[in-house]
């Protein structure tokens, strides 16, 4: 097992290389409901959260009301793999929706981009926009070229 401090920075420059991260919740029944997410993270050395804007729908709501927690799965062509596992929170506080948004906005692509992209997201104030803080409680970190006997190292951490 790896330590935070290893294991976050390359999960953090994996995962803004790819960008999109397949994202995991679960029903009331245990059920998974798959979609694709464009996380952002800010590690600071100590701790490691990361930032999605997304659509409060009422699906998403019902499974972070029942299960407040996400995986996501991030796959490159090259087999680079790096997954985390999240306690997850929709945020609805205004202060923080505009900081998330401006994240977004002011970060150069591909991480970054203008969320006024997305139908119906004319703010960080309006009601089809919400924050999503998630925040790991395990990550793992798979370059392909391990996979093939290239060199590299597997990494993983859980607290």
């Amino acid at each position: 097992m790896n330590t935070l401090l290893e294991t976050a920075p390359a999960f953090v420059e994996m995962a803004h290389r790819i960008v999109w991260a397949s994202a995991a919740t679960v029903d009331a029944q245990g059920r998974p409901r798959s979609r694709v997410l464009h996380p952002i993270w800010q590690w600071d050395g100590e701790k490691l959260i990361g930032w999605i804007g997304t659509s409060p729908t009422p699906t998403k709501r019902a499974h972070l009301q029942a299960s407040p927690f996400i995986s996501l799965n991030y796959w490159a062509t090259n087999q680079d793999t790096c997954v985390a596992e999240c306690r997850a929170e929709l945020i609805f506080d205004e202060e923080v929706r505009t900081t998330v948004w401006n994240l977004f906005a002011d970060t150069p692509p591909p991480v970054g981009y203008d969320p006024k992209i997305i139908p119906g997201w004319t703010s960080p104030k309006c009601e089809a926009f919400v924050a999503l803080r998630v925040e790991p409680w395990r990550l793992r970190v798979f370059p392909g070229s391990f996979l093939f006997g290239q060199g590299g190292q597997i990494l993983t951490w859980q607290e």
